[in-house]
């Protein structure tokens, strides 16, 4: 993406949860690291993980010694804050589950913030794998659908998908399905946050859409579980993405 201001039919009306417009030009600021670059693992992908609502960069952190250890990975921070979070919380979006054309323009800016965020900070040949939960869940696919040649692949994590209703908010649609990128998808049967009926279409979305392997963890709600992690590892070892050692 090149960073233009958006265009004003992708900015929609004021939210009443966090200030601000739905769609509104956003820019990832903050980004707690694995390590040095010049130490990273460039062999192996690098994973950029991405928090849901009312998390941070830290929070993804710890999952990375369950699923890949041996790849580096950088952790993104949302650019809006939970009012009164006292810089602990924050979202990409300006609701926990905004829906409809208040999801669309939500996820387009985020996504291409973090896209705008990638171009400048990560060398064009390393491979990058999505990883992220809930609101970063919805992320990790939205981010194929505005450039889907610049990531090897993607992990979403009891994410849900925008509906693309508003014209440009999801421009590689067209072409995301021939390019067979592998999607990991993950969710629980008793998720207590996004509904069922959402979830299935995510999914369903995603089998169109991309190669994807999907799993509904029984009696898990809105969270991960060991039995989804050593699925991901089985995952990443059959697409070459981290190595098999533990």
């Amino acid at each position: 993406m090149d960073g233009e201001e958006l265009s004003q039919d992708l900015v929609g009306q004021e939210s009443a949860v966090i200030p601000g417009r739905f769609g509104e030009q956003l820019t990832v600021a903050d980004a707690l690291y694995s390590k040095e670059q010049a130490q990273a693992n460039t062999r192996l992908p690098m994973f950029l993980l991405l928090h849901g609502w009312g998390s941070n960069e830290q929070d993804l952190a710890d999952l990375m010694r369950y699923v890949a250890p041996y790849n580096d990975y950088v952790s993104l921070r949302a650019p809006l804050e939970l009012p009164a979070a006292s810089g602990s919380a924050f979202t990409w979006f300006h609701d926990c589950v905004p829906t409809g054309e208040d999801l669309d323009r939500d996820a387009y800016a985020a996504a291409v913030a973090i896209d705008d965020w990638v171009e400048e900070h990560i060398p064009p040949e390393r491979d990058i794998v999505l990883l992220g939960f809930s609101q970063g869940g919805v992320l990790a696919v939205h981010l194929l659908r505005i450039h889907p040649e610049r990531y090897r692949a993607s992990v979403c994590l009891s994410g849900f998908i925008a509906p693309g209703r508003v014209k440009g908010s999801a421009p590689a649609d067209q072409r995301l399905p021939s390019l067979e990128i592998p999607v990991f998808y993950g969710y629980g049967s008793a998720d207590n946050v996004i509904p069922r009926y959402e979830l299935y279409a995510t999914d369903a979305w995603l089998e169109e859409h991309t190669w994807l392997t999907s799993h509904e963890y029984h009696g898990l709600d809105h969270a991960v579980n060991l039995e989804e992690f050593s699925d991901i590892r089985q995952w990443l070892i059959q697409n070459n993405i981290s190595s098999g050692m533990m």
